[in-house]
Order: structure tokens, then C-alpha cells, then sequence
């Protein structure tokens, strides 16, 4: 893991030798297209090795420290940006404004009225200026090769500024990183001397949602491992549809809404309302100007209801996660620290767990 100012160690690599580049020639060679992802996984390896193999061709290794880069970013005005895990894509566009580094969390913060980002810049491990299809792209990887922040510039994006930053930040004498092969997580089980009437009452005793992590972490729980022992009073069980219910649902109502879908390195929210909902295939979208949400629905494993005590009272949450009980998106009602929660955003959370409820008894 490289510190603030340092490179991770990396090998050197000459691009055109690299042994995955006639891989990828061949793979494009057939007319097809697929996006990043799936096609490392077609070849079966990381997306961060699928970029850096074209080294000097499409794609271009970019310096440390990644925080200089980051603040620069306001001077570009419009771009979108692109955070995701495996079943959720999440896209905002707006100006990268605001942006603070945290030196001895080694964590960014972008909190622009558009873009509102959590940066874990620890986990960060590679970036690259990339060209595909004539898209211009910064996108940032973590030690394993997978992407977990992807900037782009727009037709609005103020191209000279772009291009100045490119050049400014482009490393002349690059080396071209290498990637670990992810570990496989350990299935998880309770932790022999869990308390579960103590983890009760703490997380009745919580005050700020942001304590809630440090309590899991405390007790050696999971996400999911949390919600199946807290008891309905707090978690509640939902079906696979019920993200869609409630987002759907928000967009009826014209309830504000916040959206947030992350990784180990980046975590992307968006706030306000959702309209244009629109069902292809496995996929359910949002696709408003400004946002756009693609969510697969088949990969939802588990999806809870779930309430929160707070100073500002009761904070309500939808959240899905994936057959390894890794997060893939939640949905609260916005609101500032301070504030109590939408009431409307209460009804809607009720109204999705009472249709959980119904689809569960005639299923």
C-alpha cells in the first residue's frame, strides 16, 4: 500500500511486450466492443491490467501523489464522474469543486452541489489518463487492478484546461504497474464471544450514523452478519425488488432522495430527486441529466430496511449487498446533519416493506 507521497512498487514492463496486449489486439479484433470490465473478464484479468498493457498507445501511467492531481480537477469545470462495484454503476456530472485531503486519514473529500465523493486515497494504487473510442478519461486502481474511480470529460469539460492538466500530470519516464491477484475473503462466522445484548444496546445508544462502523468493528461483525442479529425493531428483511419499489416510489412522490454506491476506494452519492426510471433487461436505471444509476437486480442477495437512532432522531436506510455481504448500494432521504428526517421518506421506506411483505406471503 504506498503512502501519501509515494509510488507503490511496480515493476517495469515494456508496453509492447507486455504479455496481455496481443491478447486484447485479438480480442478487438473481432469488431465487438464490450465495455472494461467485462472484457478483463473475458480475458480473465484485472481492468487495471487491461488499461496499463497499452501503456503509450491508449492509455498513459500518471504521477503521484494522486491528491495534487484530485485538486486540480475544479479548474476543468464539467465532468462526469464514475464510481462502481460489480452490480452498480453509479454517474454524476457537475464541477469538482470543494475537494479537501484528510493527511492522516490519507481520505479525500469532493462536496460540490453535483459531486459528492468519499476518496479512501490509501487503496489507491495506479492511475492512468486513458483514450478509448474517443472518450478522454482519468481512472484511478487499486493494488488488485480494480477501477474504483473513473473521471471524464464532457462536451462542456474546458478542453485546454483538460489537456494542460494531462500534460502536467502524464509521467514522462513511466513505470508500468502490476497488479495482486485478490485474496479471497474468509467466510465469515459470529465471533465466538459475541454479546448480542450488548451490541443491542449500543446500537440503540447510537447518536450519529457515522458511528455505526466502528460499532460493527467493535463487535467483529459484518454488515449482514449485524443485521441479521439486531431483531426487526431496527432491520427488517426486503425482497430482491425492493430497491426498485423504492426508488420508484421516490420518483412518484418527488421525494429527495440519496444514492450511494462505492467500493473499497471510493464511495459516490448523489442527492435529489429521481424521474426517469427506465427497466433493460437484468439492468434498472436512472437516467436523468446529471445522474444515471444501473443497477443489477439478479445480484441482489440480500436487501434490509433498516433504522438508526440518531441526535437528529430515527435515520432510515435501504441497502443492498451481494452474495459476499459486500454493500452494493443505499438509499437514505436527504438530509443535512442537524435535520430530522423526511417524514415522506419514512412513508416510502413503510410502503416498501409492506410490499416486500405482500410479494413474500403469495410467492
Amino acid at each position: 500500500m504506498s503512502t501519501m507521497n509515494e509510488a507503490p512498487e511496480v515493476e517495469t514492463t515494456n508496453t509492447t511486450n507486455h504479455p496481455t496486449y496481443s491478447r486484447y489486439l485479438e480480442a478487438m479484433s473481432s469488431g465487438k466492443t464490450p465495455r472494461a470490465r467485462e472484457l478483463a473478464k473475458q480475458l480473465d484479468i484485472s481492468e487495471g491490467e487491461l488499461v496499463a498493457c497499452r501503456q503509450g498507445i491508449e492509455t498513459w501511467v500518471m504521477k503521484y501523489p494522486f491528491q495534487e492531481l484530485l485538486a486540480k480537477l475544479e479548474s476543468l469545470g464539467e465532468v462526469m464522474t464514475i464510481t462502481r462495484n460489480d452490480e452498480a454503476v453509479h454517474e454524476t456530472t457537475g464541477t469538482y469543486d470543494k475537494f479537501s485531503f484528510m493527511e492522516k486519514s490519507n481520505m479525500g473529500l469532493v462536496l460540490s452541489d453535483d459531486i459528492d465523493l468519499r476518496l479512501f486515497i490509501g487503496q489507491w494504487h495506479s492511475a492512468f489518463h486513458v483514450v478509448e473510442n474517443a472518450r478522454h478519461s482519468i481512472q484511478f486502481f487499486n493494488a488488485n487492478g480494480v477501477a474504483v474511480h473513473k473521471v471524464y470529460r464532457t462536451d462542456n469539460t474546458l478542453a485546454e484546461k483538460w489537456d494542460a492538466l494531462i500534460t502536467e500530470f502524464r509521467d514522462p519516464s513511466p513505470v508500468i504497474p502490476t497488479y495482486l491477484t485478490p485474496e479471497e475473503d474468509p467466510a465469515s462466522e459470529l465471533p465466538a464471544d459475541f454479546d448480542q445484548a450488548r451490541f443491542a444496546q449500543e446500537w440503540s445508544e447510537l447518536k450519529d450514523v457515522h458511528e455505526y462502523h466502528g460499532m460493527l468493528k467493535r463487535h467483529g461483525l459484518s454488515r449482514t452478519q449485524a443485521l441479521s442479529q439486531i431483531g426487526e425493531q431496527w432491520a427488517t428483511k426486503l425482497d430482491q425488488d425492493s430497491v426498485k419499489s423504492a426508488i420508484t416510489l421516490a420518483a412518484e412522490e418527488n421525494c429527495n432522495i440519496m444514492v450511494f454506491v462505492g467500493n473499497k476506494g471510493c464511495i459516490q452519492i448523489f442527492s435529489g430527486e429521481v424521474h426517469r426510471l427506465v427497466q433493460q433487461g437484468p439492468w434498472f436505471n436512472v437516467l436523468d441529466p446529471g445522474f444515471n444509476l444501473h443497477l443489477r437486480e439478479d445480484l441482489i442477495a440480500e436487501t434490509w430496511a433498516i433504522k438508526r437512532p440518531s441526535s437528529d432522531g430515527i435515520i432510515t436506510s435501504i441497502e443492498a449487498f451481494n452474495a459476499k455481504g459486500e454493500s452494493i448500494l443505499t438509499l437514505f432521504g436527504k438530509r443535512k446533519p442537524g435535520n430530522p428526517e423526511l417524514p415522506l421518506w419514512q412513508d416510502i421506506v413503510e410502503k416498501t416493506t409492506s410490499l416486500s411483505a405482500k410479494q413474500e406471503r403469495t410467492s
